[in-house]
């Protein structure tokens, strides 16, 4: 079987800037033409103006990641970003009942089709909802034909939280078997992008998606929260550039 190099220590808080954090999950195994490759798993946390939390792409449940963030304040807030990250979210909205669950576009049909059932309260825009503008900035990443995403903007630290428009997998983190089909995809770092196959979605579409990247380098983010593989910490406009050169 093969496995990746994960983010150790996993299920751990790790502050990224104030009321930010990242969680390093488990592997997951992501189905491809053939059999299946892992993934490695991140999730955000921030504590928003009010004191609660919003946890975006939220990872395997585990028992002390539960315990530490009970520590932080009351969890309000659960968000799918995107149509492929949605799976663990049933199961901390049932530890967390009160939590809303955000939903991006197209995940209730995707989870409907996988047959995972979740039950989702409240839709994600193209703008923040009251609950956390006060913190977080946001928008529909458009032009996909398949998978768009809502991205977010931590404002104080400014910080860009992605998911899957850009991945940026170490080869020292890879089994040689995987390096040279992520370098062919063209998501391994130092030149981490959207895998080959995203980008062909947004083909006779690349002016819709321009217009989301252009808002998003409007923010000119200081660092990049990735969900898979190494995040920019530092010159974050400049990685959004050049991970985004595709589109020009």
């Amino acid at each position: 079987m093969i496995s990746v190099g994960l983010y150790e220590p996993l299920n751990v808080l790790k502050p990224v800037a104030p009321d930010l954090w990242l969680v390093d999950g488990p592997a997951i195994r992501m189905a491809i033409p053939g059999g299946h490759i892992p993934f490695p798993t991140r999730m955000t946390v921030v504590r928003l103006a009010d004191g609660g939390l919003w946890c975006h792409s939220p990872i395997a449940p585990d028992a002390s990641l539960f315990a530490a963030i009970d520590a932080l304040g009351p969890v309000r807030h659960l968000v799918s970003p995107n149509r492929l990250h949605y799976a663990h979210i049933a199961a901390w909205k049932q530890r967390y009942p009160d939590a809303v669950a955000w939903a991006s576009p197209g995940v209730r049909e995707r989870a409907a089709g996988q047959h995972i059932a979740v039950a989702f309260d409240a839709e994600l825009g193209d703008a923040p909802p009251p609950e956390w503008a006060a913190t977080l900035d946001q928008l529909h990443f458009r032009g996909s034909r398949v998978l768009e995403e809502i991205v977010f903007l931590h404002r104080d630290s400014g910080t860009l939280i992605l998911t899957d428009l850009i991945e940026n997998f170490e080869p020292s983190r890879l089994p040689r078997a995987m390096r040279l089909l992520v370098r062919l995809a063209g998501s391994l770092d130092p030149d981490g992008k959207a895998p080959v196959d995203m980008r062909l979605t947004y083909v006779g579409r690349k002016r819709i998606a321009r217009a989301s990247l252009q808002r998003m380098l409007a923010w000119r983010p200081r660092r990049v929260i990735l969900a898979h593989g190494r995040c920019y910490l530092q010159d974050g406009e400049a990685e959004l550039r050049r991970a985004f050169r595709w589109l020009a």
